[in-house]
């Protein structure tokens, strides 16, 4: 099962990689501006990292299926729906680098009517629960740490960015970074 999933994850992985690189030529072709160019290496070295810490704990230390896989399981299932739905829900602004096409409508539909973030929200998810299901305890803890120190500084600098570009403050004022809020 872990070379099933390890193989549909770096999948995965490389097509959200073309999918970016595409919309990436689409935003800058309209005057999309870059931001938080320096941080961006870190992020691929830490998610090609992570792919390469789970592959190794799993079979060097011959790590198997949690106990808990029924619950795991459907959760990353789920986590995968609201990963794609807010790819689709901002079309060809997606990106894995902070692009803004200025002066654009900010994109408030699918799940960022519910919050600012939901896909740092599932890769958080995903950093921790995909090592969990294998048992690859050292990978889960020590990824989701990075993570967390790369998104303390991603997250005010996409944020500031589309506050320089768009209406982005108004837009979202009423929505948290990563949890669920009604909207008045």
């Amino acid at each position: 099962m872990f070379t099933v999933l390890f193989t549909i994850l770096v999948i995965q992985r490389i097509t959200e990689l073309f999918i970016a690189k595409r919309n990436e030529k689409w935003m800058m072709a309209k005057g999309g501006v870059k931001h938080g160019e320096k941080h961006y290496p870190f992020i691929v070295v830490v998610h090609t990292l992570f792919l390469i810490s789970l592959i190794t704990e799993v079979t060097v230390f011959h790590k198997g299926l949690s106990s808990l896989w029924s619950f795991i399981l459907p959760f990353l299932l789920l986590t995968q729906i609201i990963r794609y739905w807010a790819v689709m829900s901002l079309g060809p602004y997606w990106n894995t680098k902070i692009i803004i096409l200025p002066d654009s409508e900010v994109v408030a539909k699918g799940p960022y009517r519910f919050m600012r973030h939901p896909n740092y929200v599932v890769v958080a998810l995903e950093i921790l629960f995909i090592p969990l299901l294998f048992n690859a305890y050292i990978t889960a803890v020590l990824f989701t740490i990075l993570n967390i120190f790369l998104m303390i500084i991603r997250i005010p600098q996409e944020e500031k960015a589309l506050q320089l570009h768009t209406d982005y403050k108004n837009t979202f004022e009423e929505k948290y970074r990563f949890f669920p809020k009604k909207s008045n």
